[in-house]
């Protein structure tokens, strides 16, 4: 059975056949209204400050859900179309560790990256990010950044 989650609301659900209605239309959140819904491999429980961010198979950004701005201070219109790595200035790893490069490439998750994020205003702040590779034929990427303590 397909798990889904809401990049936007963090609504987690289900659905046997991918389709919101009979005319082949792709599933969208009942919660909120976002427009698409991004398949998961599991089930996943993000925490309640966690901010998803949808990527396309380049790691462009092409959305940004509730949470985002309060870790990172973008609005979403800043964030679209830019690059994931370089806009959100995430760092703490080696290059050839890049988390969402890997999970773009090999399609593979890569849950607890302890990693930085840079804010809007420069600051660095610590997060854990979870990449979860998409199963569509459009590929892409769905990152959820959670603040560490």
């Amino acid at each position: 059975m397909p798990y889904f989650i809401c990049p936007n609301c963090k609504q987690r659900s289900i659905d046997h056949d991918r389709l919101q209605e009979i005319d082949n239309v792709p599933v969208a959140c009942d919660r909120c209204g976002f427009g698409f819904l991004f398949e998961l491999m599991d089930d996943y429980y993000p925490a309640p400050n966690t901010g998803f961010v949808v990527c396309d198979r380049d790691g462009r950004i092409l959305a940004s859900g509730r949470g985002v701005f309060e870790l990172s201070g973008y609005q979403e219109q800043e964030l679209l179309g830019a690059d994931l790595v370089e806009r959100l200035g995430l760092g703490g790893f080696e290059a050839e560790q890049n988390p969402a490069a890997l999970a773009l490439e090999w399609g593979v998750r890569r849950l607890g990256e302890k990693i930085e994020l840079r804010s809007r205003a420069g600051q660095r702040k610590a997060v854990i990010a979870d990449f979860f590779p998409a199963y569509d034929d459009d590929g892409g990427l769905l990152v959820a950044i959670t603040p560490r303590s």
